[in-house]
């Protein structure tokens, strides 16, 4: 069974600093999955919080999965060229 956690509702460039932090120490202990079902407000920050996760996760040789993309975030993940780069599961 994967560890997940869940994002707050606000990835925003305000929030994303002590987001990217919270994720960090999640990752490091182990989880492998991201819930972005409480994410109601967010901007491009999200994305990149979302990939620094990824890396992260892959340095210590695993996947990070992204569940719940809000569909807006999806779409501007498409815009900026990176929505391959999530491992998005539904």
């Amino acid at each position: 069974m994967s560890e997940r956690f869940a994002t707050g509702a606000t990835l925003t460039h305000e929030s994303a600093k002590a987001a990217l932090s919270a994720g960090l120490a999640q990752i490091a202990s182990g989880a492998t999955a991201v819930d972005c079902a409480p994410l109601t407000q967010f901007d491009s920050s999200a994305l990149a919080v979302l990939l620094a996760w990824q890396r992260a996760a892959s340095q210590r040789g695993a996947i990070l999965n992204v569940v719940n993309l809000p569909a807006a975030l999806a779409s501007l993940a498409r815009a900026y060229g990176v929505d391959s780069l999530l491992h998005e599961r539904h």
